[in-house]
């Protein structure tokens, strides 16, 4: 059985996606984000990026209704958010996180603005600002993700810390 506290750590995580604070996850809120990318790195919702991250944001809201909106109401509620992904997690986190790897995957290359297939940290940290992480929170989980500490933040590392994210309170 999954205890208390582990479900107290996934639900702190429900803030994080109710990007307009109104106490549901809805494909609006996948909207507002990357919107918010998109704004942050100067990309257009037309170009190739743009369409690529709002694809992944599609992607990524429809595999969190899968597994996550009881009711069918397209809305998640925070005991809809835990009972789902402690589900998920329970199972395997990493499968969890797959959910979620369109959206990383066009997250990081609309970052990575010299073509290269990895995110500097600093253009890590700048996509985690305008997903709402406050400034030294995002400064560190950016440098956090730097495993190898050369620079440069890849799909692989970013795929797995999402995963690990649900299971560290912090």
């Amino acid at each position: 059985m999954v205890s208390t506290e582990y479900e107290r750590r996934i639900a702190a995580r429900f803030a994080g996606f109710d990007q307009d604070g109104n106490g549901y996850i809805d494909r609006e809120d996948f909207n507002v984000a990357t919107k918010a990318v998109l704004a942050e790195f100067g990309t257009t919702a037309r170009s190739d990026k743009g369409q690529a991250l709002y694809i992944g944001a599609e992607a990524f809201w429809q595999g969190m209704a899968g597994i996550a909106d009881r009711d069918g109401d397209q809305r998640i509620t925070r005991e809809e958010f835990v009972s789902g992904a402690v589900k998920r997690l329970r199972d395997n986190p990493e499968r969890f996180a797959e959910i979620a790897r369109p959206f990383l995957h066009a997250a990081l290359a609309v970052a990575d603005t010299d073509g290269d297939g990895a995110a500097t940290v600093e253009e890590t940290t700048r996509v985690l600002r305008a997903l709402g992480v406050g400034d030294d929170l995002a400064t560190a989980a950016a440098a956090a993700l730097d495993a190898d500490a050369d620079g440069r933040i890849g799909e692989r590392e970013v795929v797995s810390a999402f995963a690990r994210y649900f299971t560290v309170p912090e």
